[in-house]
């Protein structure tokens, strides 16, 4: 593939921040050491999502002194999706990288993946190939849901986890985010057509604060990735869910049909009587109802943002920016 000689394309950082006092000043150093002397154009968009430490004092200190450093301060915690939201609507650059605050990234590996953006791709992401995190709560919880998304979702990627991506402003500003999507970013940027590449990058064992991520987050992924399956699949024809659905209920009710049928004159047996099938019957009425219902869920939540042109977050104040709405 022949590579792009653009230059001169600017680059806005975009980092979510919630209690990272400790680590902000260093991941600042850790940013202008390696894009100054890779002569890069950007900014750095800190997105303070409900910080409850000094983590806002300190960034208002930071961006008194570097007028590229920008600042969306949230008025309560909304969530990492919707930190990244704010970044992209704040930002300025033709492309865009995400990373995390807390030292975990290294920004060594920005101007890498600039080089492959300039390559002809529109999303690059990281992969932490040598990762320095708990093998039982963090990494074989990782592999496993990295599999599924990539079975489910047909976007082969080893670490959809990975907070260093760079997107293409053009396609990432078509992306619309609410809820937990933020980890199926690059799904969406499939959807319209984009051109994905992974690079394996650096990756640190957190030094300073908690980590805000635990073993609990597998389940909302699973529950998440059933969502993004049925927005990327049938989202222009949800009947042949629903209609799917109604029809497996039909199933399930003519089968359990016949075998009252044969128990009442094989055996004598009443089955309507016996509560175990009935508590059957109900657990997967429910368990279909309620999937569907948090499907039409999401499906309203977005025409609710959309068309009020609403964003999944408040701002309460925002520092070397001008305001977008």
């Amino acid at each position: 593939m022949k590579k792009k000689n653009n230059p001169d394309n600017s680059i806005s950082i975009v980092l979510p921040v919630y209690n990272e006092e400790e680590n902000i000043a260093l991941q600042y150093k850790n940013i202008t050491d390696n894009l100054d002397g890779a002569k890069l154009k950007y900014e750095i968009i800190f997105v303070d999502d409900g910080s409850i430490d000094r983590s806002v004092a300190i960034l208002n200190e930071i961006a008194r002194k570097d007028r590229r450093v920008k600042i969306v301060q949230f008025r309560r915690n909304f969530g990492q999706t919707a930190a990244m939201a704010a970044g992209i609507d704040h930002s300025s650059g033709d492309i865009i990288i995400f990373m995390d605050s807390d030292l975990q990234n290294d920004a060594g590996d920005i101007a890498r993946m600039v080089d492959k953006i300039h390559e002809g791709y529109d999303v690059v992401s990281g992969w932490r190939k040598d990762r320095k995190d708990k093998l039982i709560s963090r990494k074989i919880p990782s592999r496993m849901a990295n599999w599924l998304i990539s079975r489910v979702s047909g976007v082969p990627l080893h670490d959809l986890g990975c907070s260093l991506k760079a997107y293409r402003g053009e396609v990432l500003r078509q992306v619309k985010l609410y809820g937990e999507m933020h980890r199926f970013i690059p799904v969406h940027a499939s959807w319209v057509g984009a051109r994905i590449a992974e690079i394996p990058v650096q990756h640190h064992a957190r030094r300073f604060g908690k980590s805000k991520y635990g073993i609990k987050r597998t389940f909302k992924v699973i529950l998440d990735l059933i969502t993004v399956k049925f927005m990327g699949s049938f989202s222009t024809k949800p009947i042949y869910v629903f209609g799917g659905a109604g029809l497996v209920l039909f199933g399930l009710s003519a089968v359990s049909g016949v075998a009252v049928i044969i128990m009442k004159f094989t055996h004598g047996l009443s089955m309507n009587r016996n509560p175990l099938l009935i508590f059957t019957v109900l657990l997967i009425l429910m368990s279909f109802m309620f999937i569907m219902l948090g499907i039409l869920a999401e499906i309203l939540i977005r025409i609710y943002h959309e068309s009020q042109d609403k964003t999944p977050y408040t701002v309460k104040a925002l520092v070397n920016l001008k305001k977008t709405r």
